[in-house]
């Protein structure tokens, strides 16, 4: 299992576009991706599920990966979520 932090710098958060991002990334891995906000966690491929975490700008979000391309993908999610989010 590999995890990693992010503080959220996209003013509206989590919204629907930025998570839109996020999900469409997210589903490119053979891998579990979690995300963790406080007592709310969600499947990272499920636009839903991260739209419902409310996550707002400033907040910290942990990402767990876990299966077979957990490490290509926890790298280019890191990199994603600098360069997007």
């Amino acid at each position: 299992m590999k995890q990693f932090s992010y503080v959220i710098k996209e003013p509206v958060g989590l919204h629907a576009r930025p998570a839109g991002l996020l999900v469409r990334q997210a589903n490119e891995y053979h891998c579990s991706i979690t995300l963790k906000s406080g007592d709310k966690t969600a499947d990272a491929k499920k636009i839903l599920a991260v739209t419902n975490m409310g996550v707002t700008k400033g907040q910290e979000v942990v990402f767990l990966l876990e299966g077979e391309e957990e490490e290509k993908a926890c790298e280019e999610l890191k990199k994603f979520m600098e360069e997007n989010l």
